[in-house]
């Protein structure tokens, strides 16, 4: 198995990353210590968290005493908002438990003050499980350590970072299960309320505006509330601030997407990915940052083709799938195959938003149909939908039989963050059925499928981008329009614009262009004049950025409207 952590950056020295003005005082009198321990914790706000402990055990070189260092590593060896226990497997769980034990229990013995005492002994309570199989052990475990913080906030309250750290454990006890996206409230056993206030009154400070923590945490809390753009301003603040961080420079466009700002998403992520290069041309590319460096990449598919951009998410996704090497997906532990491989099927996702029937249906099967397996599934989905568009439906029949039988291949394990990729592709399903049928003048029966599709594509669990890239809606509603359907289309598209509020609000998608038009169009037909003005400048606008003409919201419709 290749090593995970050979390439990584903190072990040498010169030049290193521009990590922004960040500093936390201890009380080392080596300079060094300082500086690697401050790099440490700015990685680990920026959830890089194996350069984060490579620049510990550099602070230990200079000053072996420093506890708070070893409290860094075992703070970073353990779970964390995108990677909870459940993602550990057995040998890292194993080693990360054994790990933090030994760190916090020199720690312990170490230099440390009143404060840095206080988080280390909370820290230990997050590794009691004595049974690394016992999940309710280490469940327990995260809510003892977000007791013990909020302890420590109180003596402390005035400690930004404490209020970053306590907040983490705070929204750790549920990650990415903060809220009820429909009602507002907090999800069951949320503890994000409790998070929300300690970072209002972080950021009511100077130091807490310019925090990375703080400002990636108010992002993450606020997401999948039902008034995301109150982050706005924190995002804002975030852009630039950790200029080598890509994770911290991709975070804004989290609220950006959800807000209608698709180009400053797409801006954000290149920004990201720019930084990523140089940690990749430092580090190397066999770490576990390869999944935050998808991601970006993934964001920059997801947003440009909410805006119409084909060349800028094509090249997104031809660069992710450049990344994402067998020797790469076969590292067992971490399971990078089970986290990374479904990334590499993004282009199909563009070839079928863009209708580029005849890309798709040239498109090779991998050669490892095993190890690529959702990239498998996905190539026959478009395949299919490309062959049901063109009006060959035989041949689209046979792709949906084989893109059964690859889906029958993909193992559970196999996901694309929040989302299994069978759960993902389930949607997949449910969309070829109703192209299918649809082309075959089975039209009722092809609305139940896309209707099964549009529930499906709903109900997936949050993730950013959601874990269905293009909204099933907009198959629906240009197909609805196609029927002379005006009336039942355009509640489909005021849904999807968020216009009422059928939706939660992570399935809106505020200002799309592909809805716009849609929406546009059954407004003029409908004689709702006065709306379809107030659309249509909507439209102009968000169309002035796309690349290709829009002429419907799914290339799915052949007769379409200008």
């Amino acid at each position: 198995m290749p090593d995970m952590t050979s390439g990584l950056s903190a072990a040498g020295s010169g030049d290193y990353y521009d990590l922004g003005s960040y500093h936390r005082r201890t009380d080392t009198s080596a300079p060094e210590a300082q500086r690697w321990f401050d790099r440490g914790m700015v990685w680990c706000y920026a959830f890089n968290h194996d350069e984060a402990i490579l620049c510990f055990e550099r602070a230990l070189e200079f000053d072996e005493d420093l506890a708070i260092a070893r409290w860094g590593i075992a703070y970073a060896v353990g779970p964390n908002y995108n990677k909870g226990w459940d993602a550990f497997d057995p040998v890292d769980l194993a080693q990360s438990l054994s790990r933090a034990r030994a760190e916090l229990a020199q720690a312990s013995q170490g230099r440390a003050s009143a404060c840095e005492r206080a988080l280390i002994a909370a820290l230990a309570l997050r590794f009691v499980a004595d049974d690394p199989d016992d999940e309710d052990a280490l469940l327990a475990g995260h809510r003892a350590y977000a007791d013990a913080m909020t302890q420590v906030a109180q003596s402390y309250p005035d400690d930004v970072d404490v209020a970053a750290l306590t907040a983490d454990a705070l929204m750790n006890v549920t990650a990415w299960a903060l809220w009820d996206s429909r009602t507002g409230e907090p999800a069951p056993g949320s503890r994000v309320v409790e998070a929300k206030q300690i970072l209002d009154t972080a950021l009511a400070t100077v130091a807490g505006r310019a925090h990375p923590g703080i400002l990636h945490l108010y992002l993450h809390a606020m997401e999948m509330s039902t008034t995301p753009e109150v982050a706005l301003p924190a995002a804002d603040l975030l852009r630039g601030l950790v200029p080598d961080a890509g994770h911290l420079a991709h975070m804004p466009s989290h609220i950006d997407v959800l807000c209608g700002n698709y180009r400053d998403s797409v801006v954000a992520n290149l920004a990201a990915v720019r930084a990523d290069r140089r940690f990749v041309e430092r580090s190397g590319p066999l770490n576990f940052y390869s999944l935050y460096r998808a991601h970006n990449l993934h964001f920059i598919v997801y947003s440009a083709m909410f805006e119409g951009n084909s060349s800028v998410a094509m090249q997104a996704a031809d660069e992710l799938a450049g990344q994402l090497t067998p020797e790469l997906l076969a590292i067992e532990s971490p399971p990078m195959a089970d986290w990374l491989e479904a990334f590499v099927p993004l282009r199909i996702h563009v070839l079928v938003r863009f209708g580029r029937w005849e890309d798709l249906i040239a498109t090779a099967s991998p050669a490892d149909p095993r190890l690529y397996c959702t990239t498998a599934a996905t190539i026959h989905y478009g395949r299919g939908v490309a062959y049901a568009a063109t009006g060959r439906l035989s041949e689209a029949e046979q792709e949906r039989e084989a893109f059964s039988a690859a889906y029958d291949r993909i193992p559970e394990s196999r996901y694309l963050f929040n989302n299994t990729s069978r759960d993902i592709l389930a949607v997949a399903a449910a969309m070829l059925d109703g192209e299918i049928d649809y082309r075959a003048g089975r039209f009722d029966q092809a609305f139940i499928h896309l209707r099964r599709a549009v529930e499906l594509d709903d109900t997936l669990p949050y993730d950013e981008p959601w874990g269905w890239m293009q909204p099933t809606r907009h198959a629906y509603g240009a197909l609805l329009l196609e029927q002379g359907q005006v009336e039942e289309a355009a509640a489909v598209y005021a849904a999807d614009l968020g216009l009422d509020p059928t939706l939660s609000r992570p399935c809106q998608h505020p200002g799309n262009v592909w809805s716009l038009h849609g929406y546009h169009e059954c407004l003029t037909r409908l004689g709702r004049a006065e709306e379809a003005v107030i659309i249509g400048r909507q439209l102009q606008l968000a169309a002035a950025r796309a690349d290709v003409p829009v002429r419907a919201s799914c290339a799915c419709r052949l007769e379409t409207c200008d």
